[in-house]
């Protein structure tokens, strides 16, 4: 397992006392990004492992369970692209001395901005979290993802660093970057990788249908209907409670963990014809016709669906066009275990949960 090179500070004697003073571990946690999908769920999940939680929002206010319920949680207001989050400096030193760990999860995941927009929040906010945990002597853990491999297929190992181009988008391309702020950092750092993340793993269930859930509905619906796809190409579809009870044990065991980095993936690829085969298995639905990638031309398409395909489902036609096979050998080492297994079945479950929720149409 990779190792920050260089030696994190010791915890303090009061940090030591309340972290094994009972044989119990109890972190006060700090998690950005919480009014997200995956930042709501951790901070449930963290609060539910008996940890002390805030909550760090920026517009949404709501700290939301991936069922809807509200979290017991303290928020606090702030903004991960600005110096000191925008706080007095004694508003950040009060917050940086009074928490052991910070869970990094704030991020822009759109696939369609500009530069500066990366710039300001995958990496100034990384930057900007930094400051705030070596202010305190926090422990860190950054979630990036694990397409951070850009265009490389096979197996991908997490303690591989990211390649300096070939990525599909800028946001992949920001989080290649944030990650290499928190290596270079002085902290006990920690980086999770997670996949494509979706609906939890026993009944698919995901309280909001955004990015990648947006142009799956667009080809379920046959509102696109051909998408650029390699014969070969894999899509690692992951559930959230595996990722976040990731977070969760990753934090927990940072001792361990320290200077790794940790895929949280399905590590499970689905070929691309199978996930369109699970689409078309449902009679209200469209399979969508895949199209070798030197024969598929955007300005050929209806007007309609060369618009959509242009603004939402087109932003991941890259997906579609890769073969990354990622190994989670060191997660697997630090939690003893896997994702359980995925695959069609899994795929069926979330599409059963999209029906139900009113997402998508019933026969």
């Amino acid at each position: 397992m990779r190792r920050n090179s260089q030696t994190p500070p010791p915890p303090s004697p009061e940090r030591t006392s309340r972290l094994h003073g009972t044989g119990r571990i109890a972190l006060r946690i700090l998690v950005t990004g919480a009014a997200g999908l995956l930042g709501g769920e951790t901070c449930a999940k963290l609060v539910a492992a008996g940890h002390e939680v805030t909550a760090l929002v920026h517009r949404n206010p709501d700290v939301l369970a991936n069922d809807g319920s509200r979290v017991a949680v303290e928020p606090i207001v702030g903004d991960v692209s600005l110096e000191m989050f925008g706080w007095s400096e004694d508003r950040f030193a009060q917050v940086a001395a009074s928490h052991d760990a910070l869970i990094h999860c704030a991020a822009t995941v759109r696939f369609d901005l500009a530069e500066e927009d990366y710039r300001a929040v995958n990496v100034g906010g990384v930057s900007n979290a930094l400051a705030l945990a070596e202010a305190g002597g926090m422990d860190f853990l950054h979630v990036s993802t694990a397409y951070v491999c850009g265009d490389t297929d096979g197996i991908i190992r997490e303690n591989k660093p990211p390649p300096q181009a070939g990525f599909a988008n800028g946001y992949e391309a920001s989080k290649a970057t944030g990650e290499g702020l928190v290596r270079a950092s002085s902290l006990r750092w920690a980086i999770a990788r997670p996949s494509i993340v979706v609906g939890e793993y026993e009944r698919g269930a995901i309280r909001q249908f955004d990015t990648t859930y947006a142009a799956f509905k667009l080809i379920a619906e046959g509102r696109v209907r051909h998408m650029p796809a390699r014969a070969d190409g894999t899509l690692d579809f992951v559930p959230l409670d595996h990722v976040v009870q990731g977070l969760v044990t990753l934090v927990e065991r940072m001792e361990d963990a320290a200077g790794g980095t940790f895929h949280l993936v399905s590590g499970q690829p689905l070929p691309v014809e199978q996930f369109a085969d699970a689409i078309g298995a449902y009679p209200q639905f469209h399979r969508p016709e895949l199209v070798a990638p030197e024969d598929f031309d955007p300005a050929a398409l209806p007007p309609l669906e060369r618009r959509l395909y242009k603004r939402v489902a087109g932003l991941y036609a890259s997906y579609f066009q890769r073969d990354p096979h990622f190994s989670d050998a060191e997660f697997r080492a630090i939690s003893g275990r896997g994702c359980p297994p995925t695959g069609q079945s899994y795929i069926r479950r979330l599409i059963d949960y999209c029906i139900a929720s009113g997402f998508l149409p019933e026969a």
